[in-house]
């Protein structure tokens, strides 16, 4: 039998930023739709982008739009939401600019982020309220403890946080379908060419990891239950546990988790797996004559070393991700960007790594790099150190027009 609440007051800590507005509703479900053209003249930016992928049978197709239903669903205090959260729908946070977009209101979307390295390991304090601190509490929660209205930092992380934007989803079912060993191919631990890029794949289980910031999920069925139960506590027979929260007494009662055991059924969970995983990336645009310089700037100067321009999936039983050519602009490895960009470890990466972030859709952010600092490209790239050191290096010492055109080419993608 669950323990009752304590009423006893327990602490609150204001956070810089909060994770995503509840105020705007998330997008609504829409009819079935078809999958757009692989690329596009320069436009403006009122391009819908919640588009499936070409090529899928009536049958996936019906699944993308009943899981975008998923996606978009308002969780309650009564149907499992919390009792903290970011979210209290997949498409609150994932908007911009269409529904499995990222999050871009620096005040609403940046999340906080904990872990500590201890003896070798990262710890993700999950036993003390990590690794994600969640912004927002239920009302049944605050009915027994009205000051918490935001989860603590617990005290076990110390200085050990970092902020974290909502990524964009789309193309992720074809990052996914991108077979292991293509990325282990790009793979060079011990820098055997001599061009000072050490990148490597994150192992999970034996198999290579692709999802996450720091390369910590496998499958993107995995990727999302993580997401269901941290963002919102939202429990799954994948991500069965409530997030603790610091402070207030665990297990948590009835009357704040009134549901006992997983929160979205599987089938549900697999319907919004299928939506991300059949959600189209973005086409890239065509560009002018400076984009095209830009291109081969990219190129030259090194960007592409792990900014892969092209990566191929492989076979697959579903068609429309079949060995496929993908501008995924991404290696899938972990890098030492240097210490300008460390903040926490997670998994088996370190602080200063991180998996190299695909540039599907780069055009529509306004800010740049996994924590919002840079409000230009020029700074983002500026800000790139470690691995990335010779060719920041020479972006820096390119002529005023070269640096353009390259800026220019990036505003493509």
């Amino acid at each position: 039998m669950r323990r009752g609440p304590h009423l006893a007051a327990a602490g609150t800590i204001a956070l810089v930023f909060s994770a995503c507005t509840l105020d705007s509703p998330p997008s609504a479900p829409r009819s079935a739709v078809v999958a757009q053209g692989s690329s596009r003249d320069v436009s403006g930016d009122d391009e819908q982008l919640d588009e499936p992928l070409p090529g899928l049978t009536p049958d996936q197709l019906d699944r993308f739009n009943r899981g975008r239903a998923v996606f978009s669903r308002v969780f309650t205090d009564q149907t499992g939401l919390g009792p903290s959260f970011n979210s209290n729908a997949c498409a609150s946070c994932h908007e911009e600019p269409s529904t499995g977009g990222f999050g871009d209101d620096l005040d609403e979307d940046v999340e906080m982020h904990v872990s500590v390295e201890s003896d070798g390991a990262c710890l993700d304090l999950a036993a003390f309220g990590g690794a994600v601190i969640q912004h927002h509490t239920t009302t049944m929660l605050q009915t027994y403890y009205p000051d918490y209205l935001a989860e603590a930092i617990p005290s076990q992380a110390g200085s050990h946080a970092a902020h974290r934007t909502t990524p964009a989803l789309f193309g992720f079912g074809l990052l996914e379908a991108i077979p292991a060993s293509t990325i282990i191919a790009l793979a060079d631990p011990t820098d055997a060419n001599g061009d000072g890029v050490r990148g490597r794949p994150s192992m999970v289980s034996g198999e290579v990891a692709r999802f996450g910031r720091k390369a910590t999920d496998v499958t993107l069925l995995g990727f999302n239950a993580g997401a269901f139960q941290n963002e919102m506590g939202i429990t799954s027979s994948i991500a069965p546990a409530e997030q603790r929260l610091a402070g207030i007494p665990f297990p948590f009662d009835e009357t704040i988790d009134p549901i006992p055991g997983p929160e979205i059924s599987d089938d549900d969970l697999a319907l919004a797996t299928d939506f991300v995983r059949f959600l189209a990336p973005p086409p890239q645009l065509h560009g002018g004559p400076d984009a095209n310089d830009g291109r081969q700037l990219f190129s030259s100067i090194g960007c592409a070393t792990c900014h892969v321009p092209s990566l191929r999936t492989g076979p697959s039983s579903i068609a429309a991700l079949s060995n496929v050519n993908v501008q995924a602009f991404t290696d899938l490895l972990l890098h030492d960007m240097g210490p300008g960009l460390a903040d926490i470890c997670r998994g088996g990466a370190g602080a200063s790594e991180f998996r190299t972030e695909p540039l599907m859709g780069l055009r529509f952010r306004t800010h740049f790099l996994h924590d919002a600092r840079s409000p230009t490209l020029e700074d983002a790239i500026a800000q790139h150190g470690g691995e990335a050191s010779r060719s920041r290096d020479r972006f820096a010492g390119l002529k005023t027009n070269q640096k353009a055109a390259l800026i220019a080419y990036l505003k493509t993608l």
